[in-house]
């Protein structure tokens, strides 16, 4: 029987920079030319990794949610992706915004997310170097994933799944602490006991 694990993703950006198209481009692997701007949508998607069944939550948020909304969808995922359009220079400079986003509502945990580029097959109009989107993903300590969910160019799926095996990874260490910081608990308090009836 395949060991099967659960992890919740959520998708933040700014309005229009193709968070919808993205995560409906992973799970379908087409492209939907019209879309809501302000709906917010939950998907369910099964697949096998390296033998292990990953079922995945993903968040898609709307573009303009109000901040106690915002921080509930933080406080729900497990991993993040911050999205960017390439034609677009504002929703590259708030990339940084939703990051120191995650570690305030996060905190003290280190926040696991990837970074995006959406629209790369946009060329013409773009106004965010791959060397920049690189460099910010660098100063993050973060993957980085340049992409058009249009023509679904570029490792989209790999993206996902890149950040699955890194929530599999954290999930793993904090059990790890979490089971060893217990054993430690129980010797102390029986220590604790056995000083006591000695005395």
């Amino acid at each position: 029987m395949a060991k099967s694990t659960e992890v919740k993703i959520a998708v933040f950006g700014r309005a229009g920079v193709g968070k919808s198209a993205l995560v409906v481009r992973f799970l379908t692997k087409r492209f939907i030319w019209e879309y809501d701007p302000t709906l917010e949508s939950t998907y369910r998607h099964q697949t096998t990794m390296e033998d292990e069944i990953v079922t995945m939550e993903i968040l898609d948020t709307a573009g303009q949610e109000d901040p106690l909304q915002r921080d509930g969808h933080i406080r729900w995922g497990e991993g993040f992706v911050i999205v960017y359009d390439i034609t677009d220079r504002g929703s590259f400079e708030d990339a940084m915004y939703f990051k120191n986003l995650l570690d305030e509502v996060k905190k003290p945990k280190n926040v696991t997310f990837i970074l995006v580029g959406n629209k790369a097959d946009l060329t013409h109009s773009r106004q965010v170097s791959t060397e920049e989107g690189e460099r910010l993903a660098a100063e993050l300590s973060c993957a980085f994933y340049e992409c058009s969910a249009c023509t679904g160019e570029g490792n989209i799926t790999d993206a996902f799944y890149e950040l699955c095996r890194e929530i599999k990874r954290r999930k793993m260490v904090q059990g790890k602490t979490r089971r060893r910081s217990s054993t430690t608990h129980v010797k102390q308090a029986i220590n604790k006991m056995l000083t006591k009836i000695s005395s």
